[in-house]
């Protein structure tokens, strides 16, 4: 490898640098995949082109977007292979849409259950023996709905 080349490869702590991640996690990717092994320094140091930088930052674009690791090796994995991800991509996106779109409808519910609670709470006045009558009288929403929503479920705890 030439002295320029050289000049234009990064070192694994420049290029965590630049975009803001652990050298750990640049190991973790070439580890299960998502980056090539990359190129070694005699003395075995890392070396990184803007190729490298290219796929990291697409990695975490789609991490942004909601995918996992492995619907990005997938994603990846059929880019190599010489097929375009597009459907795939769409599939994963119906798919979490379709989550989404559960989440909100749970949220949705337990959003009105706290309004009653809170219009009931306002308009209430607690008996002697009772600890907080509102919440004794009131009948929440089934838990198979919070229980299967995360969101929902860390609201009620």
């Amino acid at each position: 490898m030439s002295a320029t080349e050289t000049k234009r490869l990064l070192r694994i702590g420049e290029l965590a640098a630049q975009l803001g991640l652990n050298p750990k996690t640049i190991r973790y990717y070439e580890s299960i995949g998502l980056l090539p092994e990359p190129r070694r320094t005699e003395a075995g140091y890392r070396l990184y082109d803007h190729t490298d930088r290219e796929r990291l930052a697409l990695i975490r674009k789609a991490q942004a977007v909601g995918l996992t690791l492995d619907e990005i090796g997938q994603l990846l994995q059929l880019r190599r292979e010489g097929e375009p991800p597009c459907g795939y991509l769409a599939e994963l996106v119906d798919q979490k849409l379709a989550v989404v779109d559960e989440q909100l409808r749970a949220l949705t519910e337990f959003r009105g259950e706290l309004l009653t609670l809170r219009s009931e709470a306002a308009a209430a006045s607690c008996r002697d023996g009772q600890v907080c009558g509102v919440i004794e009288q009131h009948r929440p929403i089934p838990r198979t709905i919070a229980a299967s929503h995360p969101a929902v479920g860390a609201a009620r705890r």
